[in-house]
């Protein structure tokens, strides 16, 4: 076997590789041979049919597989040999195929780039902290509260978090345009749902109460047409409710499967989830400071062929989480995920080799502790645990999310780390 090795453009190789005849041709004869044993042709008796009949019959059928079988044969040895490292699958061109010839082909392919990692004491690294405050948990009894809210009809005027129903006609120039008009619509005064000046100009209504406003599309809205027009919109409210909150009884409180223990046992409760869930949301937002400062420290090549099928997960992950389930969704544009595919895949490449050259081996005791974390947050904890460790390809997951967290600690340990104190709810409203 002879290899030849060139290199296109950036990560891409050109590999071409000769494979004498004398191979091929010994491999296609011992399948022929193999053939005229079990083959049935009229006319020869069971394991009699001459080689040439079968030649003829399946010869260029058998050449085409062996030559397959020494693609993949040679183009492995090829890139051990020439210590090649392949990233995603190679196009395979034949050159040629004739009987008595070197069997010549080439594979066309992108290799992993070659990534040092170092310098991590010069890297700077904001890491958020924050607790939850006796304030805090009040605000979020509160929000419960609204959550489960109810809206009544007053005789009052409309006012900030009032919801009205109403009637409207939107006019630019005297004319009516598309979608200007409704009947029956439901707005929450204070939701930001209608453009500036449409809200304000209801407050102080009532019901039975008709106005005109007046307003001016924004210039950044989504129909061209409408883009800094000014508007004039007739409204007519059919009624106006105000929210009404509920107590914090005990039928509140069994709302969230809490049968003793009252409004302690609720409140114990809620810290908890938001203790839980500010931890995972700081811990997040350390990891994502901790790979910019990395992504930004070292340049390398990324494999288009990774990059791709990174835009094919997240194509994926997009469909089921929008798509609703329709199978003919409409393939989302790879522009969308292009930048996000290439920070994952330059991420993976970067700590995969931290972990290599550091001899980072998985604490399963963390493996262990994350999956009871998570399990926590069911109803029946250890079954979720041992439904875990009895999916290998579940469990396998959760070893490299904790395999990647220790190559973030690691990387935490030796840079330089500046500890923000924040709220509770800087953190989770700029996540959310």
């Amino acid at each position: 076997m002879q290899v030849s090795v060139e290199t296109t453009q950036g990560l891409e190789r050109r590999v071409t590789i000769t494979v004498p005849a004398d191979t091929v041709e010994s491999a296609v004869k011992s399948r022929l041979q193999r053939l005229a044993k079990t083959q049935r042709i009229d006319g020869f008796r069971p394991g009699k049919v001459p080689v040439s009949v079968i030649k003829k019959r399946f010869g260029a059928a058998v050449r085409q597989e062996v030559a397959q079988e020494v693609i993949q044969q040679n183009f492995y040895q090829a890139v051990v040999q020439e210590k090649l490292n392949p990233a995603g699958t190679p196009q395979i061109q034949e050159q040629s195929l004739n009987d008595g010839e070197d069997f010549k082909f080439t594979a066309v392919f992108e290799v992993y780039p070659e990534v040092q990692v170092e310098g991590l004491e010069a890297l700077k690294v904001e890491k958020p902290t924050a607790e939850v405050t006796d304030e805090d948990l009040e605000n979020m009894l509160e929000t419960l509260r609204k959550q489960h809210s109810k809206f009544e009809t007053v005789d009052s005027a409309a006012a900030d978090g009032s919801r009205i129903n109403l009637d409207f006609e939107g006019l630019i120039d005297g004319e009516v345009f598309d979608g200007g008009k409704a009947e029956g619509f439901d707005i929450e005064i204070g939701s930001g749902r209608m453009i500036p000046g449409f809200e304000e100009g209801i407050i102080g209504l009532s019901a039975g109460d008709e106005k005109e406003i007046e307003v001016t599309f924004p210039e950044e809205y989504h129909a061209e047409n409408l883009k800094g027009k000014p508007a004039v919109f007739k409204i007519k409210v059919n009624k106006v409710e105000e929210r009404v909150l509920p107590e914090i009884d005990d039928e509140f409180i069994k709302l969230f499967g809490i049968e003793e223990g009252g409004i302690d046992a609720l409140k114990k409760e809620v810290r908890q989830n938001m203790e839980r869930e500010l931890k995972q949301t700081l811990k997040a937002k350390t990891k994502e400071n901790t790979i910019s400062a990395l992504l930004d420290s070292v340049s390398i090549d990324v494999p288009q062929a990774l990059v791709e099928q990174e835009i094919d997960a997240l194509r994926q992950q997009a469909v089921q989480r929008f798509g609703n389930g329709q199978q003919n969704m409409p393939e989302l544009p790879a522009e969308l995920f292009k930048d996000q595919a290439e920070r994952r895949v330059k991420t993976g490449l970067l700590l995969s080799e931290l972990v290599k050259a550091n001899e980072i081996k998985v604490d399963e005791a963390r493996v262990k502790e994350t999956v009871e974390t998570m399990a926590s947050a069911y109803e029946s904890p250890e079954e979720v645990v041992e439904y875990y460790y009895n999916n290998k390809e579940m469990l396998a997951n959760i070893q490299n999310v904790v395999m990647e967290d220790q190559a973030i600690d690691f990387i935490l340990d030796q840079a330089q780390v500046e500890t923000i104190a924040k709220s509770f709810d800087e953190i989770m409203n700029k996540q959310a």
